[in-house]
């Protein structure tokens, strides 16, 4: 089964997490976690990770992938990442990633209060990049936003060619 919006491609996950600058034993949000890739990948270093989607078909894909993975320090939670924020409480967080939100503005005024380090949001739209920057740029906490184009590799008539992948847009803010 496919996952519309996933799974984050390798290549970007490899800098996005980068950027998150995870240290051993931190304590992560993922909101919008889809396929839960990224969180499966962070658990290496994360002590936990709060995995956050609103669609019940990404939480039972997630929840298969993570249970196939045998992490067990991945609290995945069904439903809007700021309702489930407000339940989690402030200072829960060393870092943040976010995959994916209809309320872009409103997750980042609450992560700015409940992270202490980076948050890393992934847009592929626009109006997603603007918003972010604009709201970050707000609340204090705006670093960078980096375009990421990526090509694969096939074969065509015995030799090789690319093929692009979606750009994609990290955004990288730090609350300190």
């Amino acid at each position: 089964m496919e996952l519309k919006g996933g799974p984050t491609q390798d290549e970007i996950m490899a800098v996005s997490l980068l950027k998150l600058r995870i240290k051993k034993g931190d304590v992560m949000a993922d909101i919008g976690c889809g396929t839960a890739k990224i969180s499966i990948e962070a658990s290496e270093k994360c002590s936990s990770i709060y995995a956050i989607d609103r669609r019940a078909e990404a939480v039972e894909y997630a929840k298969r992938e993570i249970e196939s993975a045998g992490k067990e320090n991945i609290i995945l939670i069904h439903g809007e990442a700021s309702s489930v924020l407000d339940e989690i409480g402030t200072d829960a967080f060393d870092c943040a990633f976010v995959g994916g939100s209809g309320e872009i503005e409103l997750v980042l005024e609450k992560l700015k209060n409940m992270v202490s380090g980076r948050v890393v949001v992934n847009a592929v739209l626009l109006n997603t990049v603007s918003r972010t920057v604009n709201k970050m740029k707000e609340l204090g906490i705006f670093r960078e936003v980096i375009h990421i184009q990526v090509s694969r590799s096939y074969e065509l008539v015995g030799d090789i060619m690319f093929k692009p992948v979606n750009p994609v847009y990290i955004i990288v803010g730090e609350v300190e």
